[in-house]
C-alpha cells in the first residue's frame, strides 16, 4: 500500500479523526486490510467484516444498509463544519467545555499544560464520545438531507436513515454501532492518554521550522537521536523534528521522525508521530510561548492507516494470529508507539 505524504501547509487537513477500536484475536479471521474500504472505518453497506470485535459470533457487520458510501460518515464535499482543523467534517462537534480532561486528576507527574479540547481531537470525539449516533450526519447521502452545523437536533441529522438502518436495532434511541463496536470514550477523558497537551511538558517552541527552548520533562524524545530496537533486532533512530509550514497561522510543524522506518526519512509522513501546532499565547512551563507542539488523538492514530491494529501510526508490536491481518507490523518493537515518544 502506498502512502501519500503529508502536505507541508495543512497539518490539520490530513488526519480526519482518530480511532480507538478494540482489537483482539477475533480479528484473525478477517482478511488482510489493504485500504480504508477493508477497515472498521468503512460503515457503508459494502463493509466486509463478518463480526464485531466485542462479539465476533453475531455475524453482524458494522455497517449501514442505506448507503454504500464510505467517506460520508466523516466527510462531506459541501457544508462541512469548519470549526475543526480537519477537512470537510460531516458531523456535529461537541462543546470543548463539556469534556473532563486528564489534568483534572491533579497528578504531580503530569507537568504539561492542557489547552481546551480541540484541533483534530474534537473531530475524533464526535464519533467516540458517545454523545451522538454514528449515523447523525450534517450532509447525508442524497438530496435534501443537509443541516447546517448547530441548526438541528440529532434526530433530524439521523432522519435520512429513519434512525434504524445501521445493522442491528437501536438501543435506547442510539445506533447499535455506538455501544457494541465503536470505542466509546465518553466525555470524561481523565482516564485516557492526555490530549490537547503540550508535548514533553512544554518549554519547546518553533519559529519558521527552528525549534527553540528546552523541554520541561527530560523523559521524552528530544532533538538528539536515540535508538529503538525492533523484534527482528534491526534498529532505527527517533528524534524530534520540525519544519516551516508555509502557513502563517501555524508557522512551524513538529513530529517524531522515525528515521529509516519512516516513509519519508527527511520529512513528515503518516508513519511518524505527528504533533499539532498551537499558537499557545499563555506563559507555558519552561518559558516558551508561541507555536508549540501539542499531542492530540491524531498523534498516535491515523484513521486511514490500515497497516497497524487500531489505526496506530506505529505498531506496539504484535504477534500470533494478528500478523495475518497486519503482516507489516509483525516485527515492530514491543511498545514501539509508546517508546517513540517516551524515553524509558
Amino acid at each position: 500500500m502506498k502512502h501519500r505524504l503529508f502536505s507541508k501547509t495543512t497539518i490539520g487537513m490530513v488526519v480526519a479523526g482518530a480511532a480507538m477500536i478494540a482489537a483482539n484475536s477475533a480479528m484473525a479471521a478477517q482478511p488482510q486490510m489493504n485500504s480504508i474500504a477493508d477497515s472498521w472505518h468503512n460503515l457503508g453497506a459494502n463493509n466486509i467484516k463478518g463480526g464485531t470485535p466485542n462479539n465476533p459470533a453475531d455475524g453482524q457487520p458494522n455497517h449501514s444498509t442505506a448507503t454504500g458510501e464510505i467517506c460520508v460518515f466523516c466527510h462531506t464535499p459541501h457544508g462541512g463544519d469548519v470549526s475543526a482543523a480537519v477537512p470537510l467534517w460531516n458531523r456535529q462537534l461537541g462543546d470543548p467545555a463539556s469534556y473532563n480532561r486528564y489534568s483534572a486528576n491533579g497528578t504531580t507527574t503530569f507537568d504539561a499544560e492542557e489547552d481546551d479540547i480541540g484541533s483534530v481531537t474534537i473531530a475524533c470525539l464526535s464519533c467516540h464520545d458517545g454523545a451522538q449516533a454514528i449515523d447523525a450526519l450534517l450532509n447525508a447521502p442524497g438530496s435534501g438531507n443537509y443541516y447546517a452545523p448547530g441548526s438541528s437536533t440529532e434526530a433530524q441529522r439521523r432522519d435520512w436513515t429513519g434512525g434504524t438502518n445501521m445493522s442491528g436495532s437501536d438501543v435506547g434511541g442510539v445506533s447499535r454501532l455506538l455501544g457494541t463496536i465503536v470505542q466509546n470514550l465518553g466525555t470524561d477523558l481523565s482516564n485516557d492518554h492526555p490530549v490537547s497537551m503540550q508535548y514533553a511538558g512544554g518549554g519547546l517552541a518553533g519559529v519558521d521550522g527552528v525549534i527553540s527552548g528546552t523541554s520541561r520533562d527530560g523523559d521524552f524524545t528530544s532533538q538528539t537521536p536515540r535508538t529503538i530496537t525492533k523484534a527482528d533486532s534491526t534498529t532505527y533512530d527517533v528524534f524530534l523534528d520540525a519544519e516551516a509550514s508555509g502557513n502563517s497561522s501555524i508557522n512551524t510543524v513538529f513530529w517524531i521522525e522515525r528515521g529509516s522506518e519512516s516513509q519519508n526519512p527527511t520529512g513528515r509522513d503518516r508513519s511518524d508521530v505527528i504533533f499539532y501546532t498551537r499558537n499557545f499565547t499563555s506563559q507555558a512551563p519552561g518559558g516558551a510561548n508561541g507555536f508549540q507542539p501539542f499531542v492530540e488523538c491524531g498523534s498516535c492514530h491515523d484513521p486511514h492507516n490500515v497497516d497497524n491494529p487500531t489505526f496506530l501510526r506505529v505498531s506496539n508490536g504484535i504477534a500470533g494470529d494478528l500478523t495475518t491481518t497486519f503482516p507489516d507490523a509483525a516485527n515492530d518493537a514491543a511498545s514501539g508507539l509508546c517508546l517513540t515518544c517516551h524515553d524509558k
